[in-house]
């Protein structure tokens, strides 16, 4: 697969977690979309959920990594890859490294609360990580967001 196949396939199934974000949005949650994918098939999708379940840990990455690993039957995710539309926070990081994740892509960086600000080593070592795929997109879905509330 040449880079420019790898990018289009990226950007192909980014657009399916910004369709999760959406979700999100429409139930005024903080619009963060997931989908695992392994084998070009979406195996699992989410968004965040943290209102509506009032549970601080529902973060999209949460859900989609129990949907995935439960439609799976396993506890793994070393053939998968996760794409969400913003970088994970130190607790999703975790999990996704207590997943094995295989490869995750995340649109937009979070300069506040991403896992690369306080510990950039917490995923588990053998995770390829990519970023910036459709980032423009999310950052503003964010900051309209946030803008609304204040």
């Amino acid at each position: 697969m040449t880079i420019a196949e790898e990018i289009s396939r990226d950007e192909q199934f980014m657009a399916e977690a910004f369709k999760e974000a959406e979700k999100a949005l429409a139930r005024d949650e903080v619009p963060i979309g997931a989908v695992v994918v392994i084998r070009g098939q979406v195996v699992a999708r989410a968004h965040n959920l943290t209102e509506a379940l009032s549970d601080p840990t529902a973060h999209a990455e949460m859900q989609v990594i129990t949907a995935a690993t439960s439609s799976l039957g396993g506890k793994y995710l070393g053939d998968a890859t996760l794409y969400v539309t913003v970088e994970p926070c130190p607790m999703c990081a975790a999990a996704l490294y207590w997943a094995q994740l295989g490869r995750l892509v995340y649109a937009a960086g979070d300069p506040k609360r991403g896992y690369t600000l306080v510990t950039p080593n917490l995923l588990h070592p053998k995770t390829e990580v990519s970023y910036g795929i459709l980032a423009p997109r999310a950052s503003k879905m964010m900051k309209a967001f946030f803008h609304k509330k204040r």
